[in-house]
């Protein structure tokens, strides 16, 4: 096992960032029409690859950037394989439009569920070997050579007996030309010279410099600029509004209802729109849904917890047999509240509709849904639309959806030919978001004589995901999501504890706020309540944490807490007052494990000082990114630990805006250290696996410190004080 330590500062980082050469192109459409001619223009090698007489390289990537690196990372499997220039190389999006008339030849234009890399590696890395290979061509045929006598590297190809060379610009309009070769060969990652190095992002300069557009700054000529205001009870509707009193204020254009849960105004700038809309009187009917509030929706998931009917995402045995025969019996209960995915950049989409045309620019995380929204809206079939992406201010899970740019097409059809931007106000973002699904679940465990454990059961009762926004996915009523971190089997078998009998099972409960995707998704609390149970056994087992969970776990997941273990100096001296927690998870296709050193102050004060992050996802493609996203992703982790709480009351989610709805501060980040184990066999993800560890392996710290068991997150609820 090869073990990496990555030690570029996040301050380095920035800095060497802002030297890197190329740039980020918008707006790439190619125009249909004959292929050959087509690709002679744009000096398009393939879908991939296209390069420039000056031997620039623009590299497309379909799948979204939103920080996490994707872009930069998938440029350089196709690069490595392309044996071009680094330096020269540039990024731009195709349009999911252009990827359905072309037979989706760039296939998925998903990002979620760190499937970035780990899903399109293989097919993106041909196509890089793929240009290469006609590159090559080419040049042989120009100098009326064997193929197998060139060779190419740092984007010129040479002729080894006689010495000729030529550099990919010159050659590209004629390797345009060629067929692809059917078949190529990639490289052994052992062999990777751009791949697997930590290499500058591309995306770094514009941001540092604020040349870079997210969805928010894009402006057209003759713009206009709305935004919404939905029913403040998600799922009711509206009975009316007064337009009269606000049509005459400045800048008003239009005032229009839309979905029939929603008013929408459209004015000359944001400000005149949002003011119109604050001063327009709207009547909602939100019925029953009104006497909602967080007391009654916990007693619906405690009711949960007894049910005699649950859905079974793992079984082996009988556990409820050996549960009742054990020498000792632990039960601990444990909840997880709603929670926002609060991104910087609010929903917004800008969206032009003519008779004939419907074009939309934003920030998304699914292209093709996306387009599919902006055809059903406008009216129009899909042919006749196109979606162009831009850079996302944060997207977590929520721009997953494209309710925003449903929204923006409803509106813009309203004003045929004019460009609208649609813009949501932090107050409309923060209460009609899709939030991170609420449950609770109660673990029982049976310990032998020994403190061997010999059966466990997980009750988790609460929300789907799927029942929420896709009930087309249940399986005869069931959702798998929810077993995420849980499952025995599948594309993802990701639980590593050898239990001889197990259960675990799902009362689902669905109240009306609408659940979704969130950065990890059911793999944070599923974490929450394994790992943090897991400590409760050892506890009551009489064994260290480490070596309890050691003796269950299966090798990979063994390794990877070992090595965080390791690495945090887990059991040697600490401190005085500091203590470790650890925790494990699969998830995502990678094994990730972390270490938490927290302290507790006299007066209750948690301070988190350092978290030891060890990762195999199988293949590294940039040692630097995946140090940063285990850092962010330990920010997202503990600001939702910490204080990340939605709560209902009336029926409508009280939070708003900052002020009622909390983030972690710089001064409060601990220090991240990570540790990357990768063994090379698979292909993992990173942008979320690591989340799941942040809160088990904090709430375990702070049971050492503390002597105290938090159950309920988010921990600014409760009291840390030394016997109190």
């Amino acid at each position: 096992m090869t073990i990496h330590q990555t030690s570029l500062g996040r301050r380095g980082f920035l800095v060497s960032g802002a030297t890197v050469a190329g740039g980020f192109s918008l707006g790439f459409r190619i125009p249909v029409g004959d292929g050959v001619a087509h690709a002679a223009e744009v000096k398009e090698i393939n879908a991939w690859v296209v390069i420039q007489p000056d031997d620039k390289v623009v590299i497309r990537v379909a799948r979204s950037e939103m920080g996490q690196g994707t872009l930069t990372g998938l440029a350089q499997l196709v690069a490595e394989e392309l044996e071009c220039d680094w330096k020269k190389v540039t990024t731009e999006y195709p349009t999911p439009a252009e990827n359905l008339r072309r037979g989706r030849v760039w296939k998925n234009f998903s990002t979620g569920g760190s499937r970035g890399i780990r899903e399109s590696n293989q097919y993106v890395r041909e196509g890089g070997a793929m240009a290469r290979e006609m590159l090559i061509a080419a040049a042989a045929a120009e100098w009326k050579v064997p193929a197998t006598e060139c060779s190419a590297a740092s984007s010129v190809i040479t002729h080894k007996p006689s010495g000729k060379t030529v550099t990919y610009g010159a050659i590209a309009a004629a390797a345009a030309q060629l067929e692809p070769p059917k078949q190529v060969k990639l490289k052994d990652p052992k062999d990777w010279k751009i791949a697997g190095k930590p290499l500058k992002r591309l995306d770094t300069l514009d941001k540092v410099t604020g040349k870079q557009v997210y969805g928010i700054d894009f402006t057209m000529p003759g713009m206009l600029v709305a935004t919404v205001r939905a029913c403040p009870v998600i799922g009711g509707r509206l009975k009316g509004f007064d337009a009269a009193k606000v049509e005459k204020m400045p800048g008003v254009k239009k005032v229009v209802a839309i979905d029939g849960n929603a008013v929408v105004v459209v004015a000359d700038t944001y400000w005149n729109a949002r003011t119109a809309l604050a001063a327009l009187p709207t009547d909602w009917d939100i019925g029953k849904l009104g006497e909602v509030s967080s007391e009654t929706i916990d007693a619906l998931l405690k009711e949960g917890l007894d049910a005699p009917e649950a859905f079974v995402g793992n079984k082996a045995g009988d556990a409820k047999a050996a549960i009742a025969g054990a020498a000792k019996k632990v039960e601990a209960t444990y909840s997880f509240p709603y929670q926002h995915h609060v991104t910087m950049e609010p929903m917004n989409a800008t969206a032009r509709v003519s008779a004939d045309k419907c074009e939309v620019w934003c920030g998304t995380q699914n292209g093709e849904a996306a387009l599919a929204a902006a055809s059903e809206a406008s009216g129009l079939p899909i042919a006749r639309c196109d979606v162009f992406k831009l850079m996302l201010g944060g997207g977590f899970g929520r721009r997953g959806r494209s309710d925003y740019v449903r929204q923006a097409v409803l509106v813009a059809k309203e004003m045929p030919g004019t460009p609208v931007k649609l813009i949501w106000s932090r107050e409309e973002d923060m209460t009609h978001c899709q939030y991170h699904p609420i449950t609770t679940a109660r673990l029982t465990g049976g310990l032998d004589a020994e403190g061997n454990l010999v059966g466990l059961h997980v009750r988790i009762s609460g929300q789907s995901i799927l029942a929420s926004l896709l009930p087309q996915n249940l399986q005869n009523g069931m959702d798998p999501a929810v077993f995420q971190g849980f499952a025995a089997s599948g594309v993802e078998a990701a639980y590593g504890y050898a239990v001889p009998n197990l259960l675990i099972d799902h009362a689902m409960r669905n109240p009306h706020i609408t659940a979704g995707f969130w950065r990890g998704v059911n793999t944070n609390q599923n974490a929450v309540y394994m790992e943090s149970f897991m400590d409760e056994l050892a506890d009551a087992a009489g064994q260290d944490p480490l070596a309890f969970r050691l003796k269950l776990l299966k090798p990979k997941w063994a390794a990877v807490l070992k090595a965080a273990a390791d690495k945090a100096g887990y059991g040697k001296p600490l401190p005085a007052g500091h203590f470790h927690g650890l925790a494990q998870v699969m998830g995502y296709g990678s094994y990730v494990a972390g270490v938490a050193e927290v302290s507790v102050s006299a007066d209750g004060q948690l301070k988190i000082h350092k978290i030891t992050a060890a990762t195999n996802c199988g293949h590294v493609v940039n040692p630097a990114q995946i140090e940063r996203q285990v850092a962010g992703s330990f920010a997202y982790g503990l600001s939702a630990a910490l204080y990340g709480e939605i709560t209902v009351k009336d029926g409508a989610v009280e939070q708003t805006n900052f002020d009622s709805y909390n983030l972690l501060r710089m001064d409060e980040m601990p220090k991240v250290e990570t540790v990357l184990v990768p063994t090379g066999d698979f292909w993992g993800g990173v942008g979320e696996p690591t989340i799941a560890v942040a809160a088990p392996s904090v709430l375990n710290a702070v049971a050492r410190a503390t002597g105290k068991r938090v159950r309920n997150l988010p921990m600014m609820h409760h009291e840390l004080k030394k016997g109190v």
